[in-house]
C-alpha cells in the first residue's frame, strides 16, 4: 500500500499521518504541505512533499513518482476562514477534491478518503440527533464546499466505481495541534489560555451546544472506516460521526475541575451565528450499524487526558 495525505500538517492530518505510518510504514505513508511548515516528529517520521492541491499537474507528478493507490485527502480552509475569505475557500476546498477525484479515476486509486463536516448542515437541519439523511442547506461558505463535496464524491462512485469514502467530522479537539480557523476552535482553545493565562473568553455564549470529539477517537474512526470491507459502506455521501456533545459552559466547568483559578467570560462574535445553525447532537447510528463504529473518550476523560499532555508540553520549555 502506498498512501498519499494531503493536508498532512492540519489538525487532522498532523495525527492521522502518524497512525497511518505505525500501521502501513513509514516510508509507505507520503505527507504533504503548501505553506504551513510540518512539525518535527512528522518530518522526522517520514517522506514529505510540498504542492498545492489546486495545482492537478503537480498532484499527478506526485501519485506518478509514488505509485500511490490510496488517498487520504484532508486539505480544506475551515468555516472561520473561509466567511473571511469565500473565494479561496471555494478554490481550495472544491478545485482540490475534484483534482484529486479525477486523478484517483485516472490511476485507479483503490480508495479516497475525504473528509466532510457538521458545517453541511444549516438552520433548517433537525438540530438535536441530526438523523443521517435529512437537510442541507448551510449558510457558510465552507458548509456549501462540504455539502458539494459530498455530492461529488457520491458521483464519482456511482459514475465511475471508485471508493470514496466520507465523515462528517464535528468539531475536532486535539492537544497537538492549536486552534486553526474553525467555529468549534473554542473547545480546544479553552485548554490552552487555562494552563498558560488562567483566563479564557469564549467567542461563543455559556449555552452554546455543539457536537465534538477527541482526535483520537477521530482518527480510529477515520482508519476504521477506510479498513471496513466496500461491501459495509452503504454510504457515499459521508457519514454522520459523533461522540460528545456539551455546551461552553459544561466545558468550562470541567476544565475548572482541575484548574480550579480559571476564570471565563462569554463574548459571542461573527461566529456565534455560525454555531447556532450547526445541531447540537448528530444520530450516528448508521456508521456504527455499518462498520462499527464506536468511541472511547468522554468529557472527562478527554479533559483529563488533554491537560495532562499540554501540561507535559509546557514543561519541556
Amino acid at each position: 500500500m502506498k498512501i498519499l495525505v494531503t493536508g498532512a500538517v492540519g489538525q487532522i492530518g498532523s495525527e492521522l499521518t502518524l497512525e497511518l505510518r505505525k500501521r502501513y510504514g513509514a516510508n509507505n505513508v507520503i505527507a504533504t504541505m503548501h505553506r504551513t511548515p510540518p512539525s518535527d516528529e512528522l518530518k522526522e517520521s517520514g517522506p514529505i512533499e510540498k504542492v498545492d492541491v489546486s495545482d492537478k499537474e503537480a498532484v499527478r507528478k506526485i501519485i506518478k513518482k509514488h505509485k500511490i493507490d490510496t488517498i487520504y485527502h484532508l486539505v480544506g480552509i475551515l468555516s472561520a476562514v473561509g466567511e473571511q475569505k469565500p473565494d479561496l475557500a471555494w478554490h481550495v476546498n472544491m478545485t482540490g477534491l475534484k483534482n484529486v477525484l479525477d486523478l484517483a479515476v485516472e490511476y485507479k486509486i483503490k480508495k479516497v478518503f475525504w473528509p466532510s463536516s457538521i458545517a453541511a448542515f444549516g438552520p433548517t437541519t433537525p438540530r438535536v440527533k441530526t438523523p443521517q439523511r435529512t437537510v442541507l442547506e448551510p449558510t457558510t461558505m465552507y458548509g456549501v464546499t462540504k455539502v458539494a463535496g459530498e455530492l461529488l464524491c457520491q458521483y464519482y462512485f456511482e459514475k465511475y466505481g471508485l471508493d470514496v469514502r466520507s465523515l462528517r467530522y464535528p468539531g475536532i479537539i486535539s492537544w497537538k495541534t492549536a486552534p486553526g480557523g474553525g467555529t468549534t476552535d473554542y473547545a480546544v482553545a479553552i485548554f490552552y489560555e487555562a494552563i498558560e493565562k488562567k483566563n479564557y473568553e469564549f467567542f461563543v455564549s455559556k449555552n452554546t451546544i455543539l457536537p465534538m470529539m477527541y482526535m483520537d477517537d477521530a482518527v480510529k474512526a477515520t482508519c476504521d472506516l477506510m479498513a471496513a470491507p466496500a461491501k459495509n459502506i452503504s454510504v457515499r455521501t459521508s457519514y454522520n460521526l459523533t461522540a460528545l456533545s456539551f455546551s461552553a459552559e459544561e466545558i468550562a466547568k470541567e476544565v475548572q475541575k482541575h484548574i480550579p483559578e480559571l476564570k471565563v467570560s462569554y463574548k459571542p462574535d461573527f461566529r456565534q451565528k455560525i454555531a447556532d445553525s450547526w445541531p447540537q447532537s448528530i444520530d450516528d447510528s448508521q456508521a456504527r450499524k455499518d462498520w462499527g463504529w464506536k468511541h472511547e473518550f468522554t468529557l472527562a476523560k478527554m479533559t483529563k487526558d488533554m491537560l495532562d499532555n499540554l501540561k507535559a508540553e509546557c514543561n519541556k520549555f
